[in-house]
Parts: C-alpha cells; sequence; structure tokens
C-alpha cells in the first residue's frame, strides 16, 4: 500500500527547486513552509480517522442499545420473585389443610412440596440463563 500523498511529493518538489532556484538564503523559509503543509496533512489525516472511529463506535453503541420504547417491563428477578411468593401465599391454606388431615407429618411433606416447587423453579431459571442463545 503506498502511503505517499501525491500533492506533498508535488509541494517537496516545488520546494527543492525553488531552493535551487532561490539559493540558500531562502532554505529556512522554505523548510518552514514545507513542513507547515505536512504538518496540516498530518492533522487531517488524524481528524478523518478519528471521525471515522467514532462513527464506527456510535454505529456499534447504537446497535448493541437496542432497547424497547415503553414502561420498562419486569425482568426475569420478578418472575422468580413473584412465583416465591404466590407459593408462600398458597402455603398457607396448604399447610392448614395437611396438618389438620394428617398433622405434623402431612405439614412436614406440604412445606417439603412447597420448597421443592421452589427450587425447581429457582434451578431451570438458573439453566435457563446458562443456556446460550441462538442469537449468539
Amino acid at each position: 500500500m503506498d502511503t505517499r500523498d501525491p500533492e506533498l511529493t508535488k509541494e517537496l518538489s516545488a520546494t527543492l527547486q525553488a531552493r535551487k532556484d532561490l539559493g540558500e538564503e531562502y532554505e529556512s523559509a522554505l523548510v518552514d513552509s514545507f513542513i507547515e503543509k505536512v504538518s496540516d496533512s498530518i492533522d487531517s489525516r488524524v481528524e478523518q480517522r478519528i471521525r471515522r472511529e467514532l462513527a464506527q463506535q456510535q454505529t456499534s453503541f447504537a446497535r448493541a442499545d437496542r432497547r424497547p420504547i415503553g414502561p420498562p417491563q419486569p425482568g426475569p428477578g420478578f418472575a422468580r420473585y413473584g412465583f416465591a411468593g404466590f407459593t408462600l401465599i398458597l402455603a398457607i391454606p396448604l399447610s392448614a389443610i395437611a396438618a389438620t388431615q394428617a398433622g405434623t407429618a402431612g405439614l412436614f411433606i406440604s412445606w417439603a412440596g412447597i420448597v421443592g416447587v421452589n427450587v425447581a423453579q429457582g434451578l431451570a431459571g438458573a439453566w435457563s440463563r446458562a443456556k446460550p442463545s441462538r442469537d449468539e
């Protein structure tokens, strides 16, 4: 890949020719002028590169940040805690029925079932979070 700027190459040739024509007394002015043009060229290239990289970053951020517009939706934590709360509410009548029908053993069995259902729900949620999605 040739990174030479044809305009700067022409400018260098013109500067060298002007030095031959004008002599050594104008050499520092000619060199300063050429260095200023090289500096301007470098500055413009750096600005173009920065603009391009910023545009790429903004594009990637925009693609990654595609949230739905509207009120916030309940997340997976809401479903997990909502289910646990629901089972605790149902535990009250289940405990009363089990205790009156089967005594202490029935109470322990009903609570073992409630705990088992909540553990199964928690493990299912953990498994679905650990499983890679098809988009990746």
